[in-house]
């Protein structure tokens, strides 16, 4: 059985694997950047805090409304944050969805090498353990049939 510190290894790893670590640090570092020129050039927007919350809001998509990018500096630093953020919202929800069918797959892997070593060791088993591993292969063979 997995412990929690090794699926966290393993989601890190994940996230490694895939490049997305450099992607969500770039993404990070892009988003409070891209805050900078948003606070400067938007006239109704007059503090950083602001500007992060516009960013915040364009970013995810909810767009409040409370502030509206009216400059063209501003539009074009507001479209390239909303595509990158998309990009990055896939990229994690892929990584993600990836890191839990591999999971799914070592925990097979692993009860698949728990049940091979109980039958290699069959002549070994009390009638106790001969039952509930009879049980299990019932248990296996009525889900496969679903």
């Amino acid at each position: 059985m997995l412990r929690k510190k090794q699926v966290r290894r393993m989601l890190r790893n994940a996230f490694k694997t895939a490049g997305a670590d450099k992607i969500i640090s770039g993404y990070l570092i892009w988003f409070f950047a891209a805050a900078v020129p948003i606070w400067i050039w938007e006239p109704q927007i007059n503090t950083y805090a602001d500007s992060l919350w516009f960013c915040f809001a364009s970013a995810t998509s909810i767009g409040y409304g409370d502030f509206a990018a009216v400059t063209v500096v501003g539009r074009i630093i507001t479209v390239l944050l909303s595509v990158y953020s998309i990009a990055v919202i896939a990229i994690f929800t892929a990584v993600i969805t990836s890191f839990f069918s591999d999971l799914a797959r070592f925990r097979a892997n692993d009860s698949a090498r728990e049940f091979m070593d109980e039958l290699e060791h069959l002549p070994e088993l009390s009638k106790e353990e001969l039952e509930a591993l009879s049980k299990r292969v019932r248990e296996f063979q009525k889900n496969k049939k679903k």
